[in-house]
């Protein structure tokens, strides 16, 4: 396991995690967990929390919840978000041991920049299935020509349900929500509670295991 781990990870990834190590050994990750926690070696370790102040938080997470585990029958449950300004930073990364014998990822201050892209995504809830657009800005025009574009391909007399933030591009212009009245129904999170919306969980696992270092 040691050794796997001073050899470059998978494509894609930008830095072996406990998965990918035991889908390279065959192994359980439970097992890799255990002798990685037995080294004294931390692969990532992060430790946060989030709070929304929003005065209405109680009833919007409760009406966003309820969506994903009581959705209506044969209803498309959609998250939708984008994340901005991505830029892959290139640096050469090993692991080095603490002055208490802990192990960890460090990184070279060196390194060199790539450009920036947009990217908006809607995760279909009930499937897994996860749409995708890339574009070089975050404009208003972009994400709703996104959205147009993944509610187009669906039956006129569907129930559609979009799990939004409160970002501000996503409510004004009444007129383009107006359109979809009587067939889309749009769910807002509390504010600052955007982690509420489960695209958050594809933008996590993107920015972990591809983007991070």
């Amino acid at each position: 396991m040691l050794a796997v781990l001073e050899e470059a990870p998978p494509p894609g990834l930008s830095h072996w995690d406990g998965p990918a190590v035991a889908e390279k050994l065959n192994a359980s990750v439970h097992a890799v967990w255990r002798v990685l926690r037995r080294e004294g070696i931390y692969l990532q370790r992060r430790r946060s929390w989030c709070v929304s102040t929003g005065k209405e938080f109680a009833p919007k997470a409760a009406d966003v919840v309820a969506l994903y585990l009581n959705p209506p029958l044969n209803a498309l449950v959609l998250s939708v978000d984008e994340k901005p300004s991505i830029q892959a930073i290139e640096r050469a990364s090993g692991y080095v041991e603490t002055d208490s014998g802990k192990v960890g990822r460090a990184m070279k201050s060196t390194y060199k920049r790539h450009g920036t892209l947009n990217l908006f995504a809607a995760l279909e809830v009930g499937t897994g299935q996860v749409r995708t657009k890339f574009t070089e800005y975050k404009k208003r025009e972009d994400f709703r020509a996104f959205l147009d574009g993944v509610l187009a391909g669906q039956p006129q007399d569907k129930e559609i349900h979009v799990i939004l933030d409160n970002y501000s591009p996503h409510k004004r212009n009444d007129d383009w929500l107006a359109k979809f009245e009587g067939r889309v129904r749009f769910h807002f999170t509390p504010a600052s509670a955007s982690w509420l919306n489960q695209i958050e969980i594809v933008f996590s696992l993107l920015q972990r295991k591809a983007l991070n270092g």
